[in-house]
């Protein structure tokens, strides 16, 4: 699948949107490495330790239908007049993916650019499991 082709999954995600607080859909599509594509949006609550991103929610759908590791991630937001970073994926968000990606792994944020997993959280948490 193209890059340009997940931004537009992404952008597509957007419109399920459940953003009523923020009144700021977001939408996520990932390419695992089988070559499914996986989206999700984000899921607000008037709780808000409840909600949940969209790059989250698209990567655990994908996790939840047997799929391993993300070979790309695209993630779209409206355009802001702001910074670039408020754009960018949130820190859980980046520990997810690190989870579920490989170094190669490429995330593109719609109007930003193109990232690894590396330059957005360089020194990611983890466990290394009992040998």
């Amino acid at each position: 699948m193209k890059n340009d082709e997940l931004i537009i999954q992404a952008r597509d995600a957007k419109d399920f949107s459940y953003s009523p607080y923020s009144n700021f859909p977001v939408g996520a599509a990932v390419e695992m490495d089988s070559g499914k594509v996986f989206t999700g949006t984000n899921i607000e609550n008037a709780s808000y330790g409840l909600t949940i991103c969209a790059e989250r929610v698209a990567i655990f759908n994908a996790i939840s239908q047997g799929e391993s590791r993300i070979k790309r991630i695209a993630v779209s937001c409206p355009p802001t007049e702001g910074s670039a970073n408020s754009l960018m994926p949130c820190g859980a968000c980046r520990q997810v993916i690190a989870e579920f990606s490989t170094p190669a792994t490429i995330i593109t944020v719609d109007g930003v650019g193109e990232f690894k997993i590396n330059d957005l959280l360089p020194q990611a948490f983890e466990i290394q499991p009992d040998q």
